[in-house]
């Protein structure tokens, strides 16, 4: 930085805030500093700048699954208003492992950030405090809990349930079978609470399988349904990779979709409209709830304002893997022919 500074005829204050942005210096002036800096190889040290200020210029992301569709978009949208705001961003994920969330926290405090976007449901509230004792700023993803540093970002499921059920009830649709996730996630509980009040709601038959999120889980939960007495004619699924199982289960045991069975999603992943049929969803706006996320660390961290709650809200999406159902008794035929073929196999 002396050096930069010697060149420029420069005091090294002058080149620190061309650097870090803190105070206004004529574009003359910057240009100068900005050439020095580039043909003397100049860079900063951003430990240094770390230790000196006491917090660090990147903003903490945590995540669940880096393989879920789910995320990258979220990802992109957050990282994109990041840098727009002058920040880098420090991405960590958990795998839904309890140390492995353990360690993303404390690579977040270690690191000095300023403010972290924890975008999973499955926190320890003792982990949670922990940025709040650090004078960490926080957002988090439908945990209910808000503070003068902590805010929350809670997913209107309720919405996007009620328009799928009525809009298939509307179909002519009157049994239902639900795919849920994992119970033990906060997340997949809150999804799975608006999936059975909007059926209850619109006083449907259905039935509940417990699955896990993936494709498999999808498949294994539409063998298990194919045994029941009454066969579904349309199945609500906890996300869209579990509806894609579901799917390739349906047209494996020689069903047709949506002919026999109707199949609903929920997150509105890219591979849900290149799927065939195309899929219909629960849209859940990954990108605004990125950007949703990033404003609301930039109001508690530079405006100082407290912490809150939003809501962001859920729709639904109509592509080809739902239309009207052919019977309103307990299977069609056709569906019955076919189901007893496959449990011969």
């Amino acid at each position: 930085m002396k050096d930069v500074a010697e060149r420029c005829g420069v005091s090294e204050s002058t080149v620190s805030h061309v650097i870090n942005g803190t105070r206004f210096v004529s574009p003359e002036v910057r240009e100068n500093i900005l050439r020095a800096m580039r043909e003397l190889n100049y860079h900063g040290n951003a430990h240094a700048r770390r230790l000196a200020r006491g917090s660090s210029d990147f903003l903490g992301l945590i995540i669940s699954d880096i393989e879920n569709p789910f995320f990258p978009g979220l990802i992109k949208a957050f990282e994109t208003a990041a840098l727009a705001a002058g920040h880098h961003v420090l991405l960590s994920t958990t795998n839904y492992d309890p140390e492995r969330t353990a360690t993303s926290f404390r690579m977040m405090i270690e690191n000095k950030t300023p403010a972290v976007a924890v975008m999973t449901s499955r926190v320890d509230p003792a982990m949670a405090s922990l940025l709040e004792e650090n004078r960490i700023a926080s957002v988090f993803l439908d945990s209910g809990t808000t503070s003068l540093i902590r805010s929350n970002v809670r997913l209107n499921y309720a919405r996007g349930a009620n328009e799928a059920v009525n809009y298939l009830t509307n179909l002519g649709h009157r049994n239902f079978a639900f795919i849920s996730g994992p119970q033990t996630r906060p997340s997949h509980a809150a999804w799975r609470d608006a999936v059975l009040a909007a059926l209850q709601n619109a006083d449907a038959n259905f039935q509940i399988v417990e699955g896990t999120n993936s494709v498999e889980g999808g498949d294994l939960a539409v063998q298990q349904l194919l045994t029941a007495p009454r066969l579904p004619t349309a199945i609500l699924c906890s996300n869209d990779l579990t509806a894609l199982g579901a799917l390739r289960g349906v047209l494996h045991a020689g069903l047709r979709v949506p002919e026999d069975i109707s199949i609903i999603g929920a997150d509105d992943i890219p591979f849900a409209e290149l799927a065939y049929p195309a899929l219909s969803t629960v849209r859940i706006p990954r990108e605004k709830l990125g950007q949703l996320a990033l404003d609301t660390l930039l109001r508690m961290m530079r405006n100082k304002e407290p912490g809150a709650e939003f809501i962001l809200d859920t729709e639904l999406v109509i592509r080809n893997s739902t239309g009207r159902a052919q019977s309103s008794g307990d299977e069609t035929s056709s569906s019955r022919s076919r189901k007893k073929r496959v449990l011969q196999a």
